[in-house]
């Protein structure tokens, strides 16, 4: 019988997640960039981006579904365990095993059956998901004249595990991040405290807005504002521009974003605009 590719597993150190870690921690290239589908419903279509020489080009295979932002809940809960562990001086890996309670509770997510299926189909979503881009890629071996760009192309899980019982009991699941994931979150530059009202939040758009501001707008009282269309670009969203408008124009009258004060603004252009403010 043919053989599949070998698996990871065997090379990597197992980092076991501790139940609550200190703080919740997001990759800020994920805050800054669209590379998850807003929406609920099933996403095939790439999602592409070129943009200020940064290029992502997101696909999907139709069984699965392009990952979510809901779905990148398991990558905050990464971050948040690996820079947790940092901070105690204790060893991390790409191998991380947890228990699927232990994430449904931090991401405020139900933990009866219909919570354990949903993280099975988001993990199977996470692994078929590829990503292209160049972000973080500068060739060191080139020249600041001829600086070139190398594309990496990776899943956001390159594989997962889970050990049940009798009785369809789980005793634990087993992820391996991509080494671009890893290595982005591990220096800690990279990495940003979020509020953990983000997970009560339920809109695709109100989630990724949430994260955008965060990594933009961080917590300088200034504030700062983009274009409609300029968002639009940055979101990935495959609503009209018409829709999307119209829910950024929902959310600053709802002012739902923790920590954070929307307002609506027009440019020298006459182009509509968001402005995003944090509030102590």
């Amino acid at each position: 019988m043919p053989q599949g590719p070998p698996s990871e597993r065997k090379q990597l150190e197992l980092f076991s997640c501790t139940p609550e870690p200190s703080g919740i921690r997001d990759y800020q290239d994920l805050m800054a960039f669209p590379f998850f589908s807003l929406a609920k419903g099933r996403r095939v279509k790439p999602l592409i981006y070129d943009r200020n020489d940064v290029a992502i080009k997101v696909e999907a295979v139709p069984e699965y579904g392009m990952a979510t932002i809901w779905d990148a809940d398991l990558l905050i809960w990464a971050a948040s365990q690996i820079m947790d562990a940092r901070n105690r001086g204790a060893p991390t890996s790409r191998l991380l095993r947890f228990m699927p309670h232990q994430f449904l509770r931090f991401a405020n997510r139900p933990t009866g059956k219909l919570g354990y299926e949903r993280l099975r189909a988001a993990l199977d979503r996470l692994q078929s998901t590829t990503i292209q881009t160049n972000i973080r890629s500068v060739d060191p071996d080139t020249t600041p004249a001829r600086k070139a760009r190398r594309l990496h192309r990776f899943s956001w899980i390159n594989e997962w595990s889970e050990l049940t019982i009798a009785g369809g009991y789980t005793r634990g699941m087993e992820i391996v991040l991509p080494d671009w994931f890893y290595q982005g979150v591990i220096n800690e530059n990279w990495v940003l405290a979020i509020d953990p009202a983000y997970f009560d939040l339920t809109g695709g758009i109100e989630r990724w807005l949430y994260r955008l501001a965060r990594k933009h707008g961080g917590r300088s009282k200034n504030g700062w504002g983009f274009s409609f269309k300029v968002l639009y670009e940055k979101s990935g969203s495959l609503a009209r521009f018409s829709d999307f408008a119209f829910d950024l124009r929902r959310l600053a009258h709802k002012q739902s974003l923790p920590g954070y004060q929307l307002s609506l603004s027009m440019d020298a252009k006459g182009n509509e605009c968001l402005q995003i403010m944090w509030i102590a």
